[in-house]
C-alpha cells in the first residue's frame, strides 16, 4: 500500500486555552504570534490545526450537527426561479413576498462564501474554504463544473492562510501539468474582485498572449456565469478583451436591505478592475494591486526574468511595510536554462521555515508543492481522493468512469517506457513530478559528468526513500565538555545527514602524539570540506559550508567506498561550522582534506590541537610544501591541475559507484543533494557548488596515493583530464580524444 499525506493534524495549543478562547470566540482571523499559527476561521472559534508544508493553519470547528446528505461533494442545484434573474435591478422588480422567500437561500450562499462550508465526504466531516466553495459551486470551467479534489481542498486552505497571514505576499505553487491551477486562480480572481472596492487585479503569464487567453477564456466566462446576487454590474462590453470593470456592486441581500427601499441610484460602485499585462520585467510597475495572478512563472525565458519581475511586482502589493495585496503564483518548471533556474530560486526562497527577523521568507511568498499522484487527471475517485494503488476491484471516477490502474503503477509504466530517452524522461518528470527534485530535473546535455548514472541513482534513492537509512541529526560533546567524547543524536532539525554510524568500538578513535591529535581511523576513510571564513555577508546569504565523509576499503566493520555523511549548511557563525566539522572528524576518527584558500577552519583545527587531522596536499612531498601548508595543511584551488584532478575524481567515482553497476545492483550513494550538485557542476564556476567541491575533496583524500609526486606516471598533470560526456541522446557517451 502506497501511503502519503499532504498534511498532518497537530495540537500546538493547550487544550484549556483552546476551550476558553473558543467559548469567548476570541480567535481572530490572521496570524497569531503567540501560538505561531495562522487562523483562517472567521467565526472566532477554531478546530483542527493543519500543518501543510510546515505552515500551521487553524481551521474552523466542525458544526455540532452536520447533515450527511450525499456523503460526497455534489454541486447544489441552482433554483430555476432565481436563474431567470440576471441583475440586482431585475431582482428589485420582483414582489416582496418572492424576495422574502428566497432571502434565506441567498444569505446562506453569502455565508458559505465568507466562512467556508462543511460536508460529509466518504463518512468524514470535511471543510472547504469559501474560495473553494465558490470554485466548486459557482465556477464554470472547460468541462462544466469542477470536480472536488482533496488536493485542491488543501491548496485552497493553504491559499487562505497566505491571505490571512499579514507577513505573507502570497504563494509560490510548484505543480504538475493540468492540475487546474489556471482555473482555480481565475476563480479566485473573480471571487475576490466582486467583493472588493477601489481595487485592481492583474494577470501575468509566460507570454502576453497566454495572459490574454487566461483573461478571455477563463476569467470573463466565470464572471458572466455568476448568479445575479454575486455579480456586480459590469461596465463596457459583455466579453471584454483587455479589462473587466465592476462599477455597481451586488449588495448582500438581507431583510434589512430589502425593507430599506434602497434605490438604484443610491448604490455605490465597486470601481474594481481585472486586466492582464504583457510579459516583462516591469509589468505592473508603479501600480497598486489587490491580487496578482502569476501563471506559468517557471517558463519565463530570456530576456524576461521572473526574479526581476517579482522584485518589481512585489512593491505593488505593499504600502511601506504593510502587505496590502497578494500574489497567487503557480507553474511547472522549464529546463533550468529556460527559466527553470529562476523559478527554482524563487520557490526555494519561499520556504516557510526560513524567515528573516520580520517573520518573512526571503521572497515574501510561501512555497507549496503537491506531488503529481495527488492531482493526476483520470486517477481521482468519485470522492476526490487519489487512487494510489491499482484497485482490487474497479473504482468509479467523478464522471462514472472506471479506474482500474493506480496512479503509481501508471506513472512507473510511463517512466519505464522512457528509460532509454533521458531527456524525454526528464521532461516527463518536470511535467508530472513526484518530488521537488523531479520538478527541477535538468536537461542531460548540460553536464560534464555521466548524467544517466546520476539520475539512475537519484531515481533509485527516491524509490527507496523510506529504506535508505539516512538519519538527520546533530553532533555534540558529551556533557558539553570540549575535546572529550562526541555523541551523535538523531534530530530532525540537525545539520548532519548520515547513512552509516560506526559501531561503538570505532567511534572517537583519536591518537595523541607530542600534544597533537591524529585520527585513529585514517585507514577507513576521510572527509572533504568546502569551508567559509566570514560569518556574515552583505546579502545575508553567502556560500554554505559543506562537509562529506567517504569510506574506503578496509578490514573494519564498515561499508566500502560509500559516502556516509553529508553536511551542507551555514550556521549563524563560522565558529559553529568549524566546531561541527571538528566533532565529525573526532566522532569518525578520520582525517580531512580542505582547500586552504579559506584557511580559518584549518587554523581553528591547529589551535585546538587537531593539526594531525588536517591532511597535506597529496601531490607534493612535505619538503616541497610552503610555510603555510606545513603549518595548517590543506590543498590550494588555484592550480588548474588540481581543478582537473578534482573533477576527474568525481567522474571516476560516478563511473564506479553511482547508478546501475556492472552487477546490475545500484550504488549506495544516497545523498540526492550532492548528486544534484554533481549534475549541475560547472568546472569554471566551482564556487557555486559547495557539495561538489567538498565531496570531490573527500574522494581525493581517500585516493591520495594516485597523486603521489614521486612516481612520474602518476604526476597530477598527466592522464587526469576529465572526460567530457555527450548527453544529448538516450545514453551518456564519452567524447573521445578530448583535450
Amino acid at each position: 500500500m502506497y501511503q502519503q499525506t499532504l498534511y498532518k493534524v497537530i495540537e500546538p495549543i493547550k487544550i484549556n486555552k483552546l476551550k476558553r478562547f473558543n467559548k469567548a470566540k476570541r480567535w481572530k482571523y490572521g496570524y497569531n504570534k503567540e501560538e505561531d499559527i495562522v487562523v483562517i476561521s472567521k467565526t472566532g472559534e477554531i478546530g483542527d490545526v493543519y500543518s501543510i508544508q510546515n505552515l500551521k493553519i487553524a481551521l474552523p470547528p466542525a458544526p455540532a450537527k452536520l447533515v450527511k446528505g450525499e456523503n460526497k461533494w455534489v454541486k447544489a442545484h441552482y433554483p430555476k426561479e432565481l436563474s431567470k434573474i440576471k441583475t440586482i435591478f431585475d431582482w428589485k422588480n420582483y414582489p416582496e413576498e418572492f424576495q422574502e422567500t428566497w432571502e434565506p437561500y441567498i444569505d446562506e450562499e453569502f455565508r458559505r462564501r465568507e466562512e467556508g462550508h462543511w460536508f460529509y465526504n466518504k463518512g468524514v466531516a470535511t471543510y472547504i474554504t469559501g474560495t473553494n466553495y465558490m470554485y466548486l459551486q459557482w465556477t464554470k470551467i472547460d468541462v462544466g463544473a469542477p470536480e472536488f479534489r482533496e488536493a485542491n481542498r488543501l491548496f485552497f486552505i493553504f491559499w487562505e492562510a497566505c491571505k490571512a497571514d499579514s507577513r505573507c505576499y502570497g504563494m509560490c505553487y510548484l505543480k504538475n501539468r493540468r492540475s487546474g491551477f489556471s482555473f482555480m486562480a481565475s476563480a479566485e480572481t473573480v471571487n475576490w474582485a466582486t467583493i472588493s472596492s477601489d481595487a485592481r487585479f492583474g494577470i501575468l503569464s509566460k507570454s502576453g498572449g497566454d495572459a490574454k487567453k487566461m483573461f478571455t477564456d477563463k476569467v470573463v466566462p466565470i464572471s458572466i456565469n455568476y448568479p445575479f446576487f454575486f455579480k456586480p454590474i459590469q461596465d463596457g462590453m459583455d466579453r471584454p478583451k483587455t479589462e473587466l470593470a465592476y462599477r455597481v456592486p451586488a449588495s448582500k441581500l438581507t431583510r434589512k436591505s430589502i425593507q430599506s427601499g434602497q434605490q438604484r441610484e443610491e448604490l455605490q460602485g465597486l470601481d474594481t478592475t481585472i486586466d492582464w499585462k504583457n510579459t516583462g520585467d516591469n509589468s505592473y510597475d508603479g501600480e497598486k494591486l489587490k491580487l496578482l495572478v502569476h501563471d506559468e512563472s517557471g517558463k519565463w525565458e530570456r530576456p524576461d526574468n521572473i526574479l526581476n519581475n517579482w522584485r518589481v511586482t512585489k512593491t505593488t502589493l505593499r504600502l511601506g511595510s504593510r502587505v496590502i495585496g497578494k500574489c497567487m503564483m503557480g507553474s511547472t518548471s522549464n529546463a533550468l536554462d529556460k527559466g527553470g533556474e529562476n523559478f527554482k530560486k524563487l520557490y526555494n526562497d519561499s520556504n516557510v521555515t526560513k524567515r528573516n527577523r520580520n517573520g518573512q521568507t526571503r521572497s515574501g511568498l510561501y512555497s507549496l508543492f503537491i506531488p503529481m499522484e495527488w492531482n493526476y487527471e483520470g486517477f481521482i475517485d468519485s470522492y476526490g481522493h487519489p487512487v494510489f494503488d491499482t484497485p482490487k476491484e474497479p473504482t468509479e471516477g467523478p464522471y462514472g468512469d472506471v479506474i482500474d490502474v493506480g496512479v503509481i503503477e501508471h506513472w512507473n509504466n510511463e517512466v519505464d517506457g522512457l528509460k532509454g530517452d533521458q531527456d524525454g524522461l526528464n521532461e516527463y518528470y518536470r511535467q508530472f513530478p513526484r518530488t521537488e527534485e523531479h520538478a527541477f530535473r535538468d536537461e542531460t546535455k548540460n553536464s560534464i559528468f555521466n548524467l544517466a548514472r546520476i539520475y539512475e541513482q537519484i531515481d533509485y534513492n527516491d524509490d527507496i526513500e523510506s529504506l535508505a537509512g539516512i538519519t538527520v541529526g546533530s553532533l555534540s560533546w558529551e556533557n558539553g565538555i570540549q575535546d572529550s567524547k562526541v555523541i551523535f543524536s538523531p534530530n530532525p532539525n540537525g545539520r548532519f545527514k548520515v547513512s552509516w554510524v560506526p559501531p561503538a568500538n570505532l567511534q572517537n578513535r583519536v591518537i595523541e602524539k607530542n600534544g597533537v591529535k591524529y585520527p585513529g581511523n585514517e585507514h577507513m576513510g576521510a572527509f572533504g570540506c568546502d569551508s567559509y571564513d566570514i560569518s556574515g555577508t552583505t546579502d545575508g546569504q553567502g556560500s554554505k559550508g559543506a562537509l562529506h565523509g567517504l569510506t574506503k576499503f578496509s578490514m573494519e566493520d564498515a561499508p566500502a567506498n560509500m559516502f556516509f555523511l553529508e553536511y551542507v549548511a551555514r550556521p549563524q557563525t563560522a565558529e559553529m561550522f568549524f566546531e561541527d566539522v571538528l566533532m565529525a572528524l573526532v566522532f569518525y576518527g578520520m582525517p580531512l582534506l580542505a582547500e586552504n584558500n579559506k584557511p580559518r577552519l584549518l587554523y581553528y583545527l591547529r589551535r585546538r590541537g587537531y593539526r594531525g587531522f588536517s591532511m597535506n596536499r597529496p601531490d607534493r612531498a612535505r619538503n616541497k610544501l610552503s610555510v603555510t601548508e606545513k603549518e595548517i595543511g590543506g590543498i590550494p584551488n588555484s592550480s588548474e591541475d588540481i581543478r582537473q584532478a578534482h573533477a576527474a575524481a568525481i567522474e571516476s567515482y560516478i563511473q564506479k559507484h553511482v547508478g546501475i553497476l556492472e552487477d546490475n545492483q545500484y550504488g549506495n550513494m544516497y545523498f540526492n543533494n550532492t548528486l544534484n550538485d554533481w549534475a549541475k557542476f560547472d568546472i569554471n564556476k566551482r564556487t557555486k557548488f559547495d557539495a561538489a567541491i567538498s565531496s570531490g575533496l573527500a574522494i581525493m583524500a581517500c585516493n591520495k596515493n594516485l597523486y603521489a609526486p614521486n612516481q612520474e606516471k602518476t604526476k597530477l598533470k598527466l592522464n587526469l583530464n576529465i572526460a567530457r560526456y555527450k548527453n544529448d541522446s538516450s545514453q551518456s557517451k564519452i567524447i573521445k580524444n578530448y583535450g
